[in-house]
């Protein structure tokens, strides 16, 4: 699907729903129309879910919900509000921010969980095994798809299952496995990421390390975890 999203504010949802499809110069200052291969939805539930956060103490509209299909639809989105002076966009797993860091009022809500079913990926390299999954997947599907297809777990995953991958790594991630293998943080062997320029950058401790570094438990504050790829092993180690 071809969706485009004029990038200025709008007063109410259905002056919002007309600005789809709808190409041309927006009144903030943003030069193109936000152009994705994934969806965007302007007002109804969409967006009155992206208005809030687990932490119930905020509550702000945005323009629109941004559902991506891949790393260049994240980017597309992060240039937009770049060109801008008042659009901001966010990053949203399952919401469980508590002050509102997954909330962009008047802006674009990143839906993360989108972009989940288009990677999984488990692989071998030096006799160890990888796997290669969306920031935007929950913890409780990578694990029931490792164990159940590769006979596999992440090393160190989370106590509750229904939180975003992207989202832990953001937090360090400390949970019942880090006592043997360390926290999610310490298990990741390269990242892909969209920085607050746009631009799609390949990290690991080896490429790019500063970035890779401040990624992982940066608070989301350096950029947007597209691939995040961790250490895994065998159910019965």
């Amino acid at each position: 699907m071809i969706a485009y999203i004029e990038p200025y504010f709008l007063d109410n949802e259905s002056d919002a729903a007309s600005v789809l499809n709808v190409t041309g110069k927006s009144s903030d200052g943003v030069s193109e129309s936000l152009n994705i291969q994934g969806e965007i939805l302007c007002g109804g539930a969409a967006a009155d879910i992206a208005g809030k956060d687990f932490g119930g103490m905020n509550c702000v509209k945005p323009l629109a919900v941004v559902r991506p299909v891949g790393s260049e639809d994240i980017a597309g989105a992060v240039r937009a509000a770049l060109s801008s002076d008042k659009l901001t966009v966010a990053a949203r797993g399952n919401g469980h921010s508590i002050n509102g860091q997954s909330m962009a009022e008047g802006g674009l809500v990143v839906d993360m969980r989108s972009t989940a079913e288009n990677h999984f990926e488990v692989g071998h390299y030096g006799g160890t095994a990888f796997v290669d999954v969306s920031g935007g997947a929950l913890w409780e599907n990578v694990l029931k798809r490792c164990v159940s297809e590769y006979g596999l777990a992440p090393r160190s995953w989370t106590d509750y299952l229904g939180l975003t991958v992207g989202g832990t790594l953001s937090n360090a991630g400390v949970s019942g496995q880090a006592f043997r293998y360390g926290p999610q943080t310490s298990n990741v062997t390269e990242l892909d990421v969209v920085t607050g320029n746009g631009d799609v950058v390949t990290c690991s401790e080896m490429e790019n390390s500063e970035l890779f570094f401040s990624v992982l438990g940066g608070l989301g504050q350096f950029g947007l975890m597209r691939i995040p790829t961790l250490y895994t092993a065998s159910t019965d180690a």
